[in-house]
């Protein structure tokens, strides 16, 4: 009897083990000698109107997972997010700023965002009935925005360069160090035309011209993979914003763009229409409106235009809430499910961040909506799975990441585009290059902060990771002792000056380096709105200038840095003037 009961009890626990519909059975979407559009059309014809929904949400993908010491897991939140919403798509897991509240000690190595992500996707692959592995999209624009990863100049910086083959190599770069890890998109790169200085933005565009963006554009989305999946090392690229983004009114953030059919055809679609014929297989909207139209409902652009006229491929999404933003920022409806309705038949494919899709199993099922747009939505994100070969292969090797994200091949990568996008103005009197033997003041409140010349979606770094100018200087002069460094004001706090003490100590100096300009670097202290946008405060004055929801009056240096130029000009000594800076800013008095 006693053994009878043993076995019974094995069997019992063998019956009780919870295995996917596709663990039983081999389906044709599971045939990998079949195309992915055969096996995307085969696995849409058996998922449920709640499954195919969910690979169309892109919740927030920094709470997905848990961090006890040096081990990670998946977190409550996402087993959640799996087991009732069949969540396919999850958004910048890796994250770590101020806004996420994650530091180097919260966030995650390299080695352990893929321990991470082999987490997440294991769980998926395991409790859902198709076994269908998650997107992890990520920040890209000038680097991967990870902790651990390699940081390159904004895009700015990178246009600054004029050089389309080191930004293809940059790309490489930051794709790789993205699959390293174990995700799969890549948010960049940043497409829109700055057409007014005074917007936050600038620092995030390659400017203002549309051949030298859709150039410049065009060789990131080649070196991020240009539409080739297969490769182990590439990611499908996330242009951003469509479309107008850079011209709003006013130079405010999210503003209505008012763009007659020759610009916008001519100028601002040339960049877009450039990095899709480069390979590029995501698309995100815009936040404003354009001619009254919001961006993230627009049929001319989403449907007739990208996909019609160009033949895109590749899904598209809301910018974060912008789908809620039709009913709340645009006031175009009255209800959240009517603008997810507006947003699904007008294109946009993927839903970032919000809610407003998860409404749409009901408008679908009270026939509102055909099922087949929704079909056609999600047949774009599940082959583009299969195209990379995620339901065979969806985990990466953790020693791998923690070895070859951040090497120093791909720092020298990122020095060399640095070097590339400074730019000199004018030498008088051929001041450079300075003696290594000259008594040297160095001044100025961007001289020696290492955030201020990261740019806005950086991520915290390492003590060693960056050089400011006074360090520069120092590892440069024969004896340390003959520089001296005082900061003498803020970016914009006026009851931070020190000005005298500034300038004694360039009297005694044989010139003067002055580092002015402005900062995108977010601190602790700062407010963020839900989009992650910087809110300005009186009651904390940090150097942020730049940077999104830093939208400018005057390009004048703000705080009292035109006086810190002035007293040290006042001196006498030679002075040379460096600008770092996120937006052309007024240098006429340099």
């Amino acid at each position: 009897m006693i053994k009878y009961h043993s076995v019974f009890k094995f069997i019992l626990f063998v019956l009780c083990i919870p295995l996917s519909t596709a663990a039983q059975e081999r389906f044709l979407y599971q045939d990998t000698t079949r195309s992915p559009e055969e096996r995307t059309k085969d696995l849409l014809s058996r998922m449920s109107v709640e499954e195919k929904v969910g690979q169309l949400l892109c919740p927030l993908g920094w709470g997905m997972y848990t961090k006890d010491g040096k081990k990670v897991n998946c977190s409550d939140d996402y087993k959640e997010q799996i087991n009732s919403r069949y969540t396919g798509m999850f958004w910048a897991t890796f994250r770590a700023d101020p806004w996420t509240k994650k530091t180097l000690e919260t966030g995650l190595s390299p080695r352990q965002a893929a321990e991470a992500a082999n987490a997440l996707q294991k769980y998926a692959m395991e409790n859902t009935r198709w076994g269908i592995p998650v997107f992890l999209a990520e920040e890209a624009p000038h680097g991967h925005m990870a902790i651990g990863t390699t940081v390159f100049p904004t895009s700015i910086g990178q246009a600054a360069t004029f050089n389309p083959d080191l930004i293809e190599e940059m790309g490489r770069v930051i794709a790789k160090e993205i699959r390293l890890q174990g995700a799969h998109i890549g948010y960049g790169p940043v497409l829109d035309l700055a057409r007014d200085s005074r917007w936050s933005r600038v620092e995030e565009t390659y400017g203002e011209d549309p051949v030298l963006s859709a150039t410049i554009g065009a060789a990131m989305v080649k070196g991020m993979g240009a539409g080739n999946l297969s490769e182990p090392h590439h990611v499908i690229s996330t242009l951003k914003h469509f479309v107008a983004y850079g011209a709003t009114e006013g130079g405010q953030n999210g503003n209505p763009s008012v763009v007659g059919l020759r610009d916008l055809h001519e100028n601002f679609l040339l960049p877009f229409r450039a990095a899709v014929d480069a390979g590029a297989l995501s698309v995100m909207t815009a936040y404003n409106s354009m001619d009254g139209v919001p961006c993230t409902m627009n049929a001319g652009m989403l449907t007739d235009v990208l996909r019609h006229r160009w033949g895109f491929k590749g899904f598209t999404i809301s910018d974060l809430y912008s789908i809620e933003g039709i009913k709340d920022s645009h006031r175009i409806v009255q209800t959240v499910a009517e603008a997810a309705q507006c947003a699904l038949t007008a294109g946009v494919n993927v839903d970032l961040g919000g809610d407003a899709y998860a409404t749409l199993i009901t408008i679908v099922k009270e026939g509102k909506i055909p099922e087949k747009t929704l079909d056609e939505a999600v047949a774009y994100v599940l082959r583009l799975k299969f195209c990379m070969g995620l339901f065979e292969h969806p985990y990466v090797d953790p020693k791998k990441a923690g070895k070859e994200v951040r090497s120093a091949a791909h720092v020298a990568v990122a020095r060399k585009v640095a070097q590339q996008s400074v730019v000199l103005l004018e030498n008088k009197n051929d001041l450079l290059p300075l003696r290594k033997n000259c008594k040297i003041a160095v001044i100025g409140p961007n001289a020696n902060n290492q955030y201020n010349m990261l740019g806005d979606y950086t991520a915290p770094q390492e003590d060693g990771n960056v050089v400011t100018v006074l360090e520069g200087i120092l590892a440069q002069v024969d004896n340390k002792s003959q520089v001296n460094y005082v900061k003498g004001c803020a970016i914009r706090d006026t009851t931070n000056t020190h000005i005298d003490e500034a300038v004694r100590v360039v009297r005694a100096a044989d010139v003067a380096v002055v580092v002015v300009g402005g900062s995108s670097a977010r601190d602790f202290k700062t407010n963020y709105k839900e989009t992650g946008a910087a809110v300005a405060s009186k009651d904390h004055i940090s150097d942020m200038e730049c940077g999104e929801g830093y939208d400018r009056a005057t390009l004048d240096l703000l705080g009292k840095q035109l006086e810190l130029l002035q007293a040290v000009k006042s001196t006498g000594t030679p002075m040379v003037v460096v600008y770092i800076q996120g937006r052309p800013l007024n240098m006429n008095w340099a």
